[in-house]
């Protein structure tokens, strides 16, 4: 198991795990409650580049991997592949109820952070002081090895959405920081902040 991570924390991927080509981002909460994993893939300017950048349970683009059973939404340039929309309490042998995978060399140049996010789907009402066991963890894809974990408290009192971490371009590799911002509105107020344009 990789190190925890805490709010603001960095960990640079190219040093740790240098010839890491796809990465893997799990999520895992422990509570009666949907929530979503999504990721913006943002430009210089922290917003999206195109629509197709925005990639999330209602993306247009959808292709079932090799192996698996349902889609995965998608980015164009083939680098991001979020999350199958898993029932609720259903949970992969790893533990996490949603996966989303990073094909680092697949990025668009003019991709410059991959946010993560994690929105409370239903039920109405709930707030991420009442989701308790939330984590998201990184992971290698190619040799499984877990490389951080950032574990959210349980202080968002009103937020029914997390920024949760990014990855940041670091001159030819990649970094993970932990974020942990949270917001009131569910996807929609990321949306609101990162994809207003379209």
């Amino acid at each position: 198991m990789g190190f925890d991570l805490q709010k603001g924390n960095s960990f640079n991927l190219s040093k740790e795990a240098p010839s890491m080509s796809t990465g893997g981002v799990g999520l895992g909460w422990t509570t009666e409650a949907d929530l979503d994993v999504s990721a913006f893939c943002l430009g210089d300017d922290g917003h999206i580049v195109e629509m197709t950048d925005f990639v999330f349970y209602g993306s247009k683009n959808k292709t079932v991997l090799d192996g698996e059973d349902f889609p995965r939404p998608f980015t164009n340039c083939g680098g991001v592949y979020g999350a199958i929309d898993a029932p609720e309490g259903d949970e992969e042998e790893d533990g996490d109820d949603e996966d989303m995978w990073v094909y680092f060399d697949e990025i668009s140049e003019n991709i410059k952070e991959i946010l993560v996010v994690v929105t409370i789907h239903e039920p109405k009402g709930v707030t991420f002081s009442d989701v308790s066991g939330c984590y998201c963890r990184i992971w290698d894809a190619d040799t499984e090895n877990e490389l951080c974990r950032y574990v959210m408290s349980e202080d968002f009192s009103n937020e029914d959405a997390v920024e949760i971490g990014k990855f940041s371009r670091d001159g030819s590799g990649w970094q993970f920081t932990a974020i942990g911002k949270g917001h009131v509105g569910g996807l929609q107020a990321l949306i609101s902040k990162f994809a207003y344009r379209f």
